[in-house]
C-alpha cells in the first residue's frame, strides 16, 4: 500500500526536531522567544547575552502571569531537543548560541502562515516562465534557433529603445512592483536557510569521513590514501563544490557591484514605502547578511578541512582506531558469554570507576612562588641536537607553506648555482618563523644533500623576537630545481 509508505515516512519525520517543535504544547512560546531573539535581529548570540536577554523576556512574561522556568533550563533543553546549538568561532572569548536549520525552518513555516502572500502571483509566473526560457535556450544545440532568438531579441530591443526616445516609457505598476519585491525577498531569505543546510552537510561530511577513516582497517585505504596525497576531500565533494561555485558568484566584485547599485535603484524608488519595515530593513542588508551567512558556510568548510587533514597528520585516528577495535572485541567477547552467563546471575566482580571530586574555585588556593627557595644559580642549558627524524615528525604535526618555501628556493636557485638554507632566508625571511625553517629542512633533506658543517640560521618569532638555531648545513642545487614544483 502506497499509503502505508508515506505514513511509516511521516512517522518517521514526527520525531525529527522540526515537527516537534511545531507539535509541542509550549511551540508558541519556544518559537516566540527564538524568533525574537535568534531569527529577526541577530543570528547569533554570546552565551551570556542570551542568556540574559531570555531572563528579561521571561521575567517580563512572568509579570503577566506566566509560570516559567529559568533561562538555563530552557536553554539546555533547547540543546537537547536540537533547536539550538552552541559554537565556539575562533579568537572568541565564549561560546554563541544560534538556531539550528529546523528552528529556522520552523519559524519561518509559522511565519508564513501569519503573513501568507498570494499563492499564484504574477511575479512568481514570470519568475517560472523565464527560468523555462532560459533553461531551453542554453541547452538548444541548434545553431540556426540561437541566431533566430537573438536577432528577435536584438529587434525587440531596438524597439524598445525606439519608443523611449519617442517618450514612451513602460513602468511598472507599484502593485507589481511590491508583489516582485517580496518574492525577491523570499527567495533572499530561503538562501540563508539553504546556507544552513548546506553547513549541516559539511558536518555530516566531515563525521562520514572521519568514521570511514576510523572503520578502514588497512594502512592506505581510499580516504587516508586521498587526504596524505593532499586532496581535500570535503571541498571536492558534491556539496563542497557547489557551494565554493556559489561562493566565488557572491564574492564576484563584479557581481557584487551589479548587486549593489541594484539594491541602491530599488530602495529609491517610491513604491519601496508600500512595504513593510520589516522588508525594506532586509533589502537594506541583504548583501550583508548574504556574505556573513556564506562567510561563515565558507569557514565552516575550510575548518572541517584543516582538522580532518590534522586529524590524520597527527595520527590521532590511530589511537581512535584502536579504541574502536578494544571495543569491538569486548563486544565480541560479551556475544561469546551470553549463552554461558546469565543477565541475572551475580559475577562477584567490582569494577572501580574512575571519578573526580569536583571543588569551588573560592576554595582554591593560589600558588606563590616565593615561598619557594630558589636555587643559587641559574645556568643555561645547552640547545639539545636537531636531528631530521625529529624535524620529520615536526613537519607531520604542522601546516606548513610548502608551496612558498619552494618558490623561494626556485628564486634563490635562478641567481645562484646552489644555496643553504640560511641563503635563502637571507632573501625571503620565514614568514612562519619556526615553521619556515623546519619546512626547509624537510625540502633540503629530500631535494638536497648534506654538507659536512652546521650554520646559523635567524628568524623572528611570534612575540617579535629574534631567535637563532646551529643546523646542519643542507645544500639546495640548481640541478634539482625541477624537483621543487
Amino acid at each position: 500500500m502506497k499509503a502505508e509508505k508515506t505514513i511509516a515516512t511521516y512517522r518517521r519525520l514526527r520525531t525529527l526536531p522540526l515537527w516537534r517543535l511545531l507539535a509541542s504544547d509550549h511551540g508558541p512560546l519556544v518559537l516566540g522567544l527564538l524568533q525574537t531573539l535568534l531569527y529577526e535581529n541577530d543570528r547569533s548570540l554570546p552565551a551570556s547575552i542570551f542568556h540574559e536577554r531570555i531572563e528579561r523576556e521571561l521575567e517580563e512574561l512572568r509579570a503577566r502571569g506566566e509560570k516559567l522556568a529559568t533561562a538555563q533550563i530552557y536553554v539546555a533543553g533547547w540543546l537537547a531537543d536540537g533547536y539550538l546549538e552552541r559554537r565556539f568561532p575562533p579568537g572568541a572569548s565564549e561560546e554563541e548560541y544560534e538556531l539550528t536549520t529546523a528552528a529556522v525552518e520552523a519559524v519561518r513555516f509559522v511565519s508564513n502562515i501569519e503573513q501568507p502572500y498570494s499563492a499564484a502571483t504574477e511575479s512568481r509566473l514570470a519568475l517560472v516562465i523565464q527560468a523555462l526560457v532560459h533553461l531551453a535556450e542554453d541547452t538548444d544545440q541548434d545553431k540556426h534557433r540561437r541566431i533566430d532568438r537573438l536577432l528577435t531579441e536584438q529587434a525587440r530591443i531596438s524597439k524598445e529603445i525606439e519608443a523611449i526616445q519617442d517618450g514612451t516609457i513602460r513602468v511598472l505598476a507599484d502593485a507589481s512592483a511590491v508583489e516582485r519585491a517580496r518574492e525577491i525577498i523570499a527567495l533572499a531569505d530561503g538562501l540563508t536557510g539553504d546556507f544552513r543546510r548546506v553547513r549541516d552537510q559539511f558536518d555530516q561530511l566531515n563525521r562520514g569521513l572521519r568514521e570511514r577513516i576510523m572503520d578502514n582497517d588497512g594502512n592506505r585505504g581510499d580516504t587516508l590514501g586521498d587526504l596524505f596525497a593532499g586532496i581535500d576531500l570535503i571541498g571536492e565533494s558534491e556539496a563542497g563544490r557547489t557551494f565554493s561555485a556559489f561562493w566565488r558568484l557572491l564574492t564576484d566584485p563584479e557581481q557584487a557591484a551589479t548587486l549593489d547599485q541594484a539594491l541602491d535603484s530599488v530602495m529609491s524608488r517610491e513604491f519601496v514605502s508600500l512595504l513593510d519595515g520589516k522588508d525594506r530593513r532586509f533589502l537594506l542588508r541583504m548583501t550583508r547578511n548574504l556574505l556573513e551567512q556564506g562567510g561563515a558556510v565558507h569557514e565552516v568548510l575550510q575548518t572541517f578541512a584543516r582538522s580532518l587533514r590534522h586529524f590524520v597528520q597527527s595520527r590521532e585516528y590511530l589511537e581512535q582506531r584502536r579504541l574502536n577495535q578494544l571495543l569491538k572485541e569486548a563486544q565480541r567477547a560479551a556475544l561469546a558469554l551470553k549463552d554461558e552467563v546469565k543477565a541475572t546471575e551475580a559475577l562477584n566482580y567490582s569494577l572501580d570507576l574512575t571519578s573526580a571530586k569536583i571543588w569551588s574555585y573560592s576554595q582554591w588556593g593560589l600558588y606563590d612562588p616565593s615561598l619557594q627557595a630558589l636555587p643559587d644559580q641559574m645556568h643555561e642549558g645547552e640547545a639539545p641536537p636537531i636531528d631530521l627524524e625529529s624535524v620529520g615528525n615536526l613537519v607531520a604535526q604542522s601546516e606548513i607553506d610548502f608551496r612558498t618555501l619552494k618558490a623561494n628556493v626556485r628564486e634563490v636557485l635562478t641567481l645562484r648555482a646552489q644555496a643553504t638554507i640560511a641563503e635563502v632566508l637571507e632573501l625571503f625571511p620565514a614568514e612562519q618563523g619556526l615553521g619556515s625553517v623546519i619546512g626547509l629542512l624537510a625540502l633540503g633533506s629530500r631535494h638536497g644533500f648534506r654538507g659536512q658543517s652546521h650554520e646559523m640560521v635567524n628568524w623572528l618569532g611570534g612575540d617579535n623576537r629574534a631567535r637563532g638555531a646551529r643546523i646542519p648545513t643542507l645544500i639546495f642545487t640548481r640541478e634539482r630545481i625541477d624537483e621543487l614544483v
